[in-house]
């Protein structure tokens, strides 16, 4: 199966209770950025830039557990900044498991190799390492040399030991379809347990010119459809469709809240205009409607999956055929 089946049996029911209880808005996925310092400055991230004023502040142990209580949701992606530079981390996922969530671990991997004893294998836990390109191509836009050798040491060292891995790869203006071959080939040979492809997110804070607008993305995934292909790819073909402009989708911007040491992050991860102290805050008090329909012109060339992955979930099963189609896809892999 394209994910693990306890994933599958959680989201199921997650889902049920939510529509039994007629819930319209709730999370899928908590985005959980306990710090935003980083060992790396990578030309597309606007995290630093964007958290520059707090970057001396983390999410205790305790301020973590409580967010994944608060959000409820049953996945939770640990993010940053870079969240191995933590002392504590290997606690902070231990924690997060055991209270039956399951939870995507990004890294750009240059710290996973020794960090590796601080964590248990488990079907709940996946290190998803960011790879944005292969060989000298990763290493130009994560701005040091040698950091794609050091992601690879770690896959390999990883899946060795017994844990699931899965890699982000993000597209940008100048990415290039034959090096993106390459990549996904090599990952194919190391065993990756899935691979998740997504267009640059258009950081405000971020202002090189490295983002695509809407209709580059659409001839950008247009031209890398063969690639896909056959590969073991974790991004929903439904989603991939939409990057190909097969198909629309209304974002739905509360699918993946952000909880950072700031805060409650409103509206969603890519767009910051304010923080709330609660969750509730968030979902109350957030204008959902203004985001959802692309009103806001810092929507217009945002196609970022955790904002429409999300949208694929909650509209799926009202159309059979794209039932059948995220069926067949879950169970080829």
């Amino acid at each position: 199966m394209r994910f693990p089946i306890q994933l599958h049996l959680s989201m199921m029911r997650y889902l049920l209770s939510n529509g039994l209880h007629g819930v319209k808005r709730f999370p899928l996925v908590l985005m959980l950025e306990p710090t935003h310092q980083c060992n790396l400055n990578c030309s597309g991230c606007g995290r630093i830039r964007e958290y520059a004023d707090s970057l001396h502040r983390s999410l205790s142990l305790e301020e973590c557990l409580a967010s994944v209580d608060e959000a409820g949701a049953p996945v939770v992606t640990v993010t940053g900044g870079e969240p191995l530079i933590l002392s504590n981390i290997g606690r902070i996922i231990r924690g997060i498991v055991d209270r039956g969530k399951h939870v995507f671990l990004c890294t750009n991997g240059t710290l996973l190799k020794e960090k590796l004893a601080e964590f248990t294998p488990d079907v709940r836990l996946t290190f998803n390492i960011h790879l944005d390109g292969f060989g000298e191509a990763h290493d130009r836009i994560l701005g040091r040399r040698g950091v794609f050798e050091s992601a690879v040491e770690a896959i390999r060292s990883a899946k060795e030991k017994g844990f699931r891995v899965s890699t982000n790869t993000t597209v940008y203006k100048d990415s290039d379809p034959s090096n993106l071959a390459r990549l996904l080939d090599m990952l194919h040979r190391l065993d990756v347990d899935g691979m998740l492809v997504s267009p640059a997110f258009d950081y405000e804070s971020v202002h090189e010119d490295l983002f695509l607008d809407r209709e580059e993305i659409v001839r950008k995934f247009n031209s890398l459809s063969h690639v896909f292909d056959g590969r073991r790819m974790i991004s929903s073909p439904i989603y991939l469709e939409f990057l190909s402009g097969k198909r629309d989708l209304r974002c739905t911007p509360w699918g993946n809240p952000t909880r950072n040491p700031k805060g409650w992050k409103s509206p969603c991860y890519l767009i910051t205009d304010t923080h709330y102290a609660s969750f509730e805050e968030l979902m109350e008090k957030t204008d959902w409607d203004r985001y959802e329909s692309g009103m806001d012109l810092r929507c217009r060339n945002c196609m970022v999956h955790c904002g429409f992955e999300p949208s694929v979930v909650r509209t799926v099963g009202s159309h059979p055929g794209d039932l059948i189609k995220m069926i067949r896809w879950n169970l080829d892999a």
